[in-house]
């Protein structure tokens, strides 16, 4: 009789410990509007979300549209650090510069930079990596004629040297829909080429952010 006791113990140990397996790993997208609706069918997000196993990966959307660098760091505890995330990729910075021209309360630069570096900060610190995106585009047209393009490539420039700085990947979304708009964008329009209104990604435009950032969330 002991001795099947133990043999049946040992066996639902097992069984616990094999059932249980790898919890999978949590991955968060943390942005504005374009994260927001990333989520929806044929967004980024949710093409991400498509291409991994969900038994390896969880994916979770966390963006809100308006938001800007510090609304970010605002919400950093209820919508990022409470969900205990093994990643977040942090797509931000369009509204802190456009916002500058549309409503007048955009981001000045130098507060732009503390609130990121706050944000890595935090989030490292709870033990999650990161991932940096430079800010895409505020108008598709050509060779610097968007008039929020001067200042949208300083804030990239920002970006770029806060992943340096802290050592983190970077999907540098500004050289690559630049890049992409000089080779495509044959009639030097102001939208329709990777976006729907020269800001929110189109079907195109999703698909490039995807393969962008798959390569390193696996």
């Amino acid at each position: 009789m002991k001795i099947y006791l133990k043999v049946l113990s040992a066996f639902l140990i097992v069984l616990l410990f094999t059932s249980m397996g790898p919890k999978p790993k949590k991955i968060l997208f943390f942005g504005d509007s374009i994260t927001e609706m990333g989520v929806k069918a044929g967004g980024y997000v949710s093409l991400i979300k498509k291409s991994l196993d969900p038994s390896k990966y969880s994916v979770i959307g966390a963006g809100i549209g308006g938001n800007k660098i510090y609304d970010l760091y605002l919400r950093l505890e209820d919508d990022v650090l409470n969900k205990n995330p093994d990643l977040v990729v942090i797509y931000i910075g369009v509204n802190d510069v456009w916002h500058k021209q549309s409503s007048r309360t955009g981001t000045d630069q130098n507060k732009f930079v503390k609130f990121y570096q706050a944000l890595i900060n935090k989030i490292t610190e709870k033990g999650a990596k990161v991932i940096l995106c430079t800010p895409a585009v505020i108008g598709e047209k050509k060779n610097g004629a968007n008039e929020m393009d001067g200042e949208l490539d300083k804030y990239a420039g920002e970006i770029r040297k806060l992943a340096a700085d802290n050592k983190l990947p970077l999907v540098d979304l500004r050289s690559l829909f630049t890049a992409y708009d000089l080779s495509n964008n044959t009639t030097d329009s102001e939208k329709g080429v990777l976006t729907v209104d020269g800001v929110h990604l189109n079907d195109k435009g999703n698909q490039m952010v995807a393969a962008q950032l798959l390569p390193l969330i696996k």
